[in-house]
């Protein structure tokens, strides 16, 4: 008699990622041609805490490749992410390291609420709808930086950041939809990856690339009147 693999529960490991993308494969035919073709992605975490949330601020709406070079030069000028170290820098000096005026805000924002009481290494004890909505109630973080921030930080297995576009393009042409996906038809068309819609994002990411065979850009709509952006 043979026994049933279990879903994994978390994505801390690659082996975690491979056996949910089997799982996933096994019971939806296009996402099976698509890993077998391309295979799995690498999983890519980020240490958890300050510095991985600023990193998904500074990633909105722009290449992965330029929010790296940004994220470099705001290191090479802070030493470790740090509310204090942010709150140390003024405006120009945050804009010096490529930061957008409002970029530079969100981060600004985002170290006053650590030093307000907003407890950034405790979030890990909470789910992941109570995750969002703490760190969506602070300015230029929204729905799109908070999963993120579950995905590839706290390793949460079941996130689908709807909004992003490599997501939305990906998974409509492995569906071979005529028109992009958008709000909740993007939510919803994720269901049939539950309970790991999480590794599903990170192989659609993967798939986006090998589609265009460039980096990412993905749409976080933010409360912001002029929203940020960020890459995969």
């Amino acid at each position: 008699m043979s026994v049933r693999t279990p879903w994994p529960t978390r994505l801390d490991t690659q082996a975690d990622l491979d056996a949910a993308l089997l799982k996933i494969a096994a019971r939806d035919k296009p996402f099976g041609k698509a890993l077998a073709l391309i295979g799995p992605p690498a999983l890519r975490r980020s240490p958890p805490g300050f510095g991985a949330i600023v990193g998904s601020i500074l990633g909105q709406q722009v290449s992965a490749q330029a929010a790296r070079a940004i994220q470099a030069k705001l290191l090479a000028r802070t030493g470790p992410l740090t509310p204090d170290a942010i709150r140390a820098l003024s405006d120009e000096e945050l804009r010096g390291c490529g930061l957008s005026g409002a970029k530079t805000r969100y981060v600004r924002a985002l170290a006053d609420a650590c030093h307000g009481g907003l407890d950034i290494d405790g979030l890990h004890r909470h789910d992941d709808e109570t995750i969002i909505t703490q760190l969506t109630a602070l300015p230029g973080i929204g729905r799109w930086t908070a999963e993120v921030y579950l995905l590839f930080a706290l390793g949460r297995i079941d996130v689908w950041p709807a909004d992003d576009l490599a997501l939305q393009v990906g998974a409509g042409r492995l569906r071979r939809l005529k028109e992009r996906l958008r709000g909740k038809a993007a939510r919803e068309i994720a269901d049939r990856w539950a309970p790991a819609k999480g590794a599903a994002a990170l192989f659609m990411w993967h798939y986006y690339h090998h589609l265009t065979a460039r980096d990412a850009v993905l749409a976080d709509p933010t409360k912001a009147a002029s929203p940020e952006k960020e890459p995969a």
